[in-house]
């Protein structure tokens, strides 16, 4: 039997979609409360990791392809590096809030009065998710048994 037990194979099913519901969640309402890009994509990628060591890394890898990871990652790097060039070209510097200061004025403390801080902390979510998962997914390709080979 590949993975835990049925108990934990079961629970870890469960809360695998509330611990990436509440990573979605970080990651949207990272302007406005503490958390954001980074902490928000640890926590999506740790849902994955749920699923890794309940179930295997097999499951882990029909879950979440290995391809599909790595392009989440490039798309990751590839829109946030998008974001600060949109701020040079529309605001005059990097990373500079373009959409506050043109297009969105709303009220302060609402979901879209942030302006471009949303977008780059999904691109960052997106990135360190991915490649977070991607470093334990290696790491236990790498480690078979009790002994980790790397050559």
């Amino acid at each position: 039997m590949k993975g835990m037990t049925i108990i934990v194979k079961t629970i870890s099913s469960w809360v695998k979609v509330l611990i990436f519901l509440f990573g979605i969640y970080i990651i949207l309402f990272g302007h406005l409360t503490p958390g954001g890009g980074f902490a928000g994509g640890v926590i999506l990628a740790s849902s994955y990791v749920l699923l890794m060591l309940a179930f295997g890394r097999e499951f882990a890898e029909e879950n979440l392809p290995l391809a599909l990871t790595s392009k989440l990652d490039c798309l990751g790097a590839f829109s946030f590096a998008l974001i600060a060039i949109l701020g040079l070209v529309f605001g005059g510097t990097f990373f500079v809030n373009f959409l506050y200061q043109k297009y969105l004025p709303g009220e302060a403390l609402a979901l879209v009065s942030a302006g471009t801080i949303p977008l780059s902390n999904i691109a960052i979510g997106v990135k360190v998710g991915a490649s977070l998962f991607l470093v334990i997914l290696s790491l236990s390709i790498c480690c078979k048994g009790k002994e980790c080979r790397f050559d």
